[in-house]
């Protein structure tokens, strides 16, 4: 046989082999078929190539393999969770998880949850570890990389809603809560600190008090004009959510005896702020510790409605005090 014979052979083998590829990377096309795929970290492109196949979602996984190969990108997969359809070309779905699009899953922290709320939301939301993502907010070290001065996290994990991936490692998704904290409290916030006499910590204290006493948005400037009066008077705040947060794995009954509690955070038994914020306070609560109205009150109790009354004396408040408490107690037993 003559060369060229040979040439002609090897010519069609090689389209040959051409075609068949080609075929094999084409899209299954089924698009209304959507799957999620979570790419473990440290899968080698036959690992993805192998997973892909068994979802459906590639005709071949020797040829998704060469493909990649012959791209130089089989060392460039990023780990984590994918959304494809059936329609997508290997090309495409490489071409995803090369740029690392992973699914994004919003979730939205409403404005007064503490850290162990938090924690626990982006854990049922499998969006992290619930304890790894504690260490971190409670980690000096750590909370010092983010240019804070307080001892935990709580009061600054600003109260939004946010769109992460899974597999994130905790100090992330805390970094970007963080920033949003960050782009809420402004340069003007932080001069009208200064010219209330308080620290920033001192602001987001009062400001978290104030969301958990009240989720009524007319009321948030008048208790915190209560709440100024008292701290100018050198009288307690007595305020009910300090003590709950102090209270060991709260019941959801504030008990007499729980007001006599040793701990800073009982302002029933000691004057001025507690020592960090309760909660995590969003920019209206934040408003309203440094705005706060002018007025004579220095008391408030729950109408058991959501609303509150005020009062300025004692006598009006204990008067206030059994027309919607104890009437209330009644009632409950």
């Amino acid at each position: 046989m003559s060369p060229k014979f040979f040439l002609i052979i090897a010519g069609l083998l090689l389209f040959g082999a051409g075609f068949v590829m080609l075929n094999q990377l084409q899209p299954i096309g089924n698009f209304s078929r959507v799957v999620i795929v979570d790419i473990a970290e440290g899968a080698s492109l036959s690992d993805v190539a192998e997973r892909l196949h068994r979802q459906n979602l590639i005709k071949s996984d020797w040829a998704f393999v060469w493909m990649g190969r012959l791209e130089g990108l089989d060392r460039r997969i990023i780990s984590g969770e994918y959304e494809f359809h059936g329609g997508m070309s290997p090309s495409i779905i490489l071409e995803k998880i090369i740029k690392g699009e992973v699914l994004q899953h919003t979730v939205t922290i409403p404005e007064g949850f503490s850290m162990s709320q938090i924690a626990d939301l982006l854990h049922e939301q499998r969006l992290t570890d619930r304890d790894a993502f504690l260490r971190y907010a409670r980690d000096p070290a750590f909370i010092q990389t983010l240019s804070l001065s307080a001892g935990t996290l709580e009061g600054y994990l600003f109260p939004d809603t946010y769109r992460f991936a899974r597999h994130v490692k905790p100090k992330r998704l805390i970094e970007a809560m963080v920033a949003r904290f960050k782009q809420a409290v402004s340069e003007e916030d932080r001069e009208r600190a200064m010219e209330l006499g308080l620290s920033l910590h001192q602001v987001m204290t009062l400001a978290s008090v104030i969301e958990k006493e009240t989720a009524r948005p007319a009321e948030r400037s008048l208790i915190s004009g209560v709440f100024h009066n008292r701290l100018r008077k050198d009288i307690p705040l007595q305020s009910d959510p300090t003590v709950i947060y102090a209270v060991h794995e709260f019941d959801g009954n504030l008990r007499k005896k729980d007001l006599s509690i040793d701990s800073p955070y009982n302002t029933y038994q000691v004057v001025g702020l507690p020592p960090g914020p309760i909660a995590n306070p969003g920019r209206a609560a934040i408003h309203a510790a440094l705005y706060p109205e002018a007025t004579d009150y220095l008391y408030f109790v729950s109408r058991n409605d959501g609303s509150h009354e005020f009062s300025t004396t004692l006598a009006e408040h204990n008067q206030a005090v059994r027309k919607y408490q104890l009437r209330q107690r009644r009632r409950s037993s």
